[in-house]
């Protein structure tokens, strides 16, 4: 298992740099005390599954901060999903704050707060609101993914609380939530198979896992505890667990005590991704989870890039 790459006290950072053909993420996952509503945000600097950002990385281009995105997708009922890749102009950024178009990301040093103002893809329409993220703790252990140093993983606040507050649709309630960051300075594809990932939030620590398989042949398998200070320390890795194909075939891998897990619900099926709610058996207890699986054979293919532009449109200016 590869360790810890470094340590860093300030994981959102939106002023850091971001190489040429690379990327960096800030992802929130959340979902409501009741069990009826999901959401999630990743504000991207370099649009990693944007087929314009392929497109040009391909072409010998590849400027991250010329596709820039806010995607905002609402699990539940209503849902919604906005993923618009934005040209540089669309960009500002501070240390604290990030503005993707319309949108933006603010850390003001006890909660972030997102403000989201998209268009939903493939059906137009608006989708409007606020999110507050408020983290129990911050987490200082960041991860490097790859062999060679070109990716690494965050997990800034594992334990948190959001408030979601839309007016489009109009839509509030709360609940436990996830905060991490990615950044790489090559395209995934170059050096992942795919991979998989879990967080179970429990009532003291949170468990996460995540396991990449990697193009030179070699794997890792990250198994960690969090706990209600931050630390974050590992824990044993435990035997793997199929969790059924979703309907466009992707495999749902993951890792659990006793083999015991299982899908609840689907909340994204698309051509190379899933992303599900599941129940599990981590750190001795039962939890529901978030779990994606990410196919990059799948993402590579052409024809995927023929499907993506119908849900991640890309504005003229």
């Amino acid at each position: 298992m590869d360790g810890m790459a470094h340590t860093s006290l300030r994981g959102w950072e939106f002023d850091r740099p971001v190489a040429p053909r690379g990327y960096s993420w800030w992802y929130i996952d959340a979902l409501s005390d009741d069990g009826r509503h999901g959401i999630t945000i990743i504000a991207f600097i370099g649009t990693v599954f944007s087929p314009w950002y392929a497109l040009a990385r391909r072409g010998g281009g590849g400027d991250p901060e010329d596709h820039n995105c806010m995607h905002v997708a609402l699990y539940g009922t209503p849902s919604r999903w906005a993923m618009t890749d934005r040209r540089r102009g669309a960009l500002s950024r501070d240390a604290n704050t990030l503005r993707i178009g319309p949108s933006s990301a603010h850390w003001d040093g006890q909660a972030l707060t997102v403000e989201i103002e998209e268009r939903t893809a493939p059906i137009p329409g608006k989708l409007r609101g606020r999110v507050v993220l408020r983290p129990d703790a911050l987490s200082t252990r960041a991860f490097r993914l790859d062999s060679d140093g070109r990716h690494h993983w965050h997990p800034i606040a594992a334990r948190s609380r959001v408030e979601v507050r839309l007016t489009d649709p109009a839509l509030s309630w709360s609940g436990p939530a996830y905060f991490d960051t990615n950044w790489g300075s090559a395209p995934l594809e170059q050096d992942f198979f795919g991979w998989d990932w879990c967080r179970a939030p429990m009532p003291d620590a949170t468990a996460i896992l995540y396991n990449a398989q990697r193009r030179d042949g070699t794997n890792q398998s990250l198994a960690l505890r969090v706990g209600t200070d931050g630390s974050v320390t590992d824990i044993p890795v435990q035997p793997e667990v199929e969790l059924g194909k979703t309907l466009w075939r992707i495999a749902r891998p993951t890792r659990a005590e006793g083999g015991e897990a299982r899908v609840v619900r689907t909340l994204v099926d698309a051509p190379f991704y899933s992303r599900s709610e599941i129940r599990t058996r981590l750190l001795g207890r039962e939890a529901t989870a978030v779990h994606e699986s990410l196919s990059l054979d799948r993402f590579a293919s052409p024809a995927m890039y023929a499907m993506l532009p119908f849900r991640v449109p890309r504005p003229l200016r």
